[in-house]
């Protein structure tokens, strides 16, 4: 990777609003220690203070990619349940009509149309850890959805056509969680064989590392920890931004018992 090109980024964004909310058991408040102190690091990994950020979160689809466009995007609370000052979080990061008119036209040059929306907010995917990595909130942000085909070929493609911005300066992260379904924590033990798989093809050659993700339900215990896959996607696009680059573990723990790894490709050596 040169001096200023940007890495790309798949990271867990935690169980709604986490860090802010005393409601977990001291176990997960433990547990969340390392996931909440690797996230607030991301800026100090990066090789320069990124332009904007692109930011596909688990939580939005649409019928064709979609991007928010307005200058000023409001908050999303899309969580239920939590205390109430939980409802009252801000992230007031600057939105750009341009850099959302540049993803646009990157995806729509592969033949895929697109969309724009100017009243949508940023959802919890985006402003959690944004507000962790990025708390004065001073970077335009862009977030784009997912494509409710859910077809991992085409969130691939999603990411290689937005490659170019990451010699823009531009940070493209995916928010998702690398194993999603917490109902099923008595299965624990099946979330290490998953997440060794995981770790295995976030580090491998790029033509294997991706012919791995779009085969994705042959890994061990797949749609245990996804039976909808909407939080796995997100890998995709930051796969797929990374081109050529090979994947490192930036970060690898535990919440109540899942294993949950973030990848950070194109990242030079510390």
């Amino acid at each position: 990777m040169s001096s200023t090109r940007m890495p790309t980024i798949y990271l867990p964004h935690g169980g709604g609003p986490w860090p802010w909310t005393p409601a977990f058991t001291p176990q997960l408040a433990t547990d969340y220690v390392p996931l909440r102190a690797y996230i607030e690091s991301i800026p100090h990994r990066l090789p320069q203070r990124p332009t904007g950020i692109v930011i596909v979160s688990a939580h939005w689809e649409a019928p064709v990619p979609t991007v928010i466009a307005s200058e000023r995007p409001p908050m999303l609370y899309d969580y239920h349940g939590f205390p109430q000052d939980t409802y009252s979080i801000t992230w007031p990061a600057p939105g750009s009509p341009s850099l959302a008119a540049r993803v646009r036209s990157l995806i729509e040059a592969t033949g895929v149309p697109t969309a724009e929306n100017t009243t949508r907010g940023f959802d919890h995917g985006t402003f959690v850890p944004m507000k962790l990595a990025f708390p004065e909130a001073d970077i335009p942000t862009v977030q784009l959805s997912l494509d409710a085909g859910y077809d991992p070929e085409r969130h691939l493609a999603m990411g290689r056509a937005l490659a170019p911005l990451r010699d823009e300066g531009v940070l493209i992260i995916g928010s998702g969680m690398s194993w999603e379904d917490f109902r099923v924590a008595r299965l624990a033990e099946r979330s290490g064989a998953w997440d060794q798989w995981f770790q295995q093809i976030a580090v491998a050659e790029a033509s294997a590392r991706d012919l791995a993700l779009g085969e994705w339900t042959r890994a061990p215990h797949a749609r245990v920890g996804h039976p909808h896959e909407e939080h796995l996607l997100p890998m995709m696009v930051a796969a797929g931004a990374a081109g050529e680059d090979l994947g490192r573990i930036a970060f690898s723990g535990s919440l109540i018992g899942i294993q949950l790894s973030a990848v950070h490709f194109g990242e030079e050596a510390a």
